[in-house]
């Protein structure tokens, strides 16, 4: 079955190839891929067929669940042990980790259950640090993040499970677009954060209000993107282990979004 998103159809072949180890002709010492007619000792089947187990839509939720667990472990462990002098350099650590193990994952051909589960930890060290910088400023502003984060996911749920939106190929190359010049965007104003200047759109002003809102409009709209990914995973009888990827793609939106909405938040609470 072919997808309109790329990130998917990479999997699927990868998959393919996967299915299909194991089906392709032995050599006299068990190579794969040997003709028998070239070698006479070549059978041209393997000894016993593969088995691959398909991922299913719970294998992902489980999977999601435990990353979220492991997630929320590691930012309380953080927040706990982590002194507010090293506050600062845990959470641009954590964040540089995180990005690079999360541009690891996403390009990778191969599903890998491990990197998903160091980049959970990592991005709970990141998340730990980040909220326990807030809540020093704005006591329980932490709660109201978590609480709207996962409202606004249960309503994507919704609102995708009852095909209110749908990921249309349109849908899906406007989303990377977007996606991708805001990821754009936030790593230029950083670069130029470092060397004093200020954009606004990090500051509390009505532009950085506007940007926040934005963004979160965006992250929101993300999970449309990966429910997307986990049904046509599940049609394409990608193995169990790629479960793992899609629930990766459901942890970034989630820390995104819950990020953004703690930024906003803050935003409305500077003056008091």
């Amino acid at each position: 079955m072919k997808t309109s998103n790329p990130v998917l159809a990479r999997l699927g072949q990868a998959a393919e190839r996967e299915r299909a180890t194991g089906y392709a002709p032995t050599g006299p010492y068990g190579q794969p891929g040997y003709p028998p007619q070239q070698y006479p000792g070549a059978t041209g089947y393997p000894a016993a067929p593969p088995t691959v187990t398909p991922m299913s839509i719970d294998d992902v939720v489980v999977k999601t669940v435990m990353l979220l667990g492991i997630l929320g472990a590691s930012a309380a462990a953080a927040w706990v042990l982590v002194p507010d002098s090293l506050l600062g350099v845990a959470w641009i650590g954590a964040a540089v980790v995180g990005l690079v193990l999360g541009l690891i994952i996403s390009f990778s051909r191969m599903a890998n259950p491990a990197l998903v589960v160091a980049y959970s930890v990592v991005e709970g060290v990141f998340v730990g640090m980040v909220s326990k910088a807030f809540n020093s400023l704005y006591d329980g502003i932490v709660l109201q993040a978590v609480v709207a984060t996962f409202g606004v996911f249960f309503l994507m749920a919704m609102l995708y499970k009852a095909r209110v939106i749908r990921a249309t190929p349109k849908f899906v190359r406007g989303m990377v677009a977007a996606m991708v010049g805001l990821f754009a965007v936030m790593m230029i104003n950083l670069v130029l954060s470092l060397f004093g200047v200020n954009t606004g759109l990090r500051d509390g002003s009505p532009l950085a209000i506007g940007f926040s809102l934005v963004c979160i409009v965006v992250a929101s709209l993300s999970f449309v993107l990966s429910f997307a990914e986990v049904e046509e995973g599940v049609r394409m009888g990608l193995p169990q282990r790629y479960s793992w990827t899609a629930a990766f793609g459901i942890l970034v939106s989630l820390v995104w979004l819950y990020i953004e909405i703690l930024r906003l938040l803050s935003y409305f609470q500077g003056d008091d």
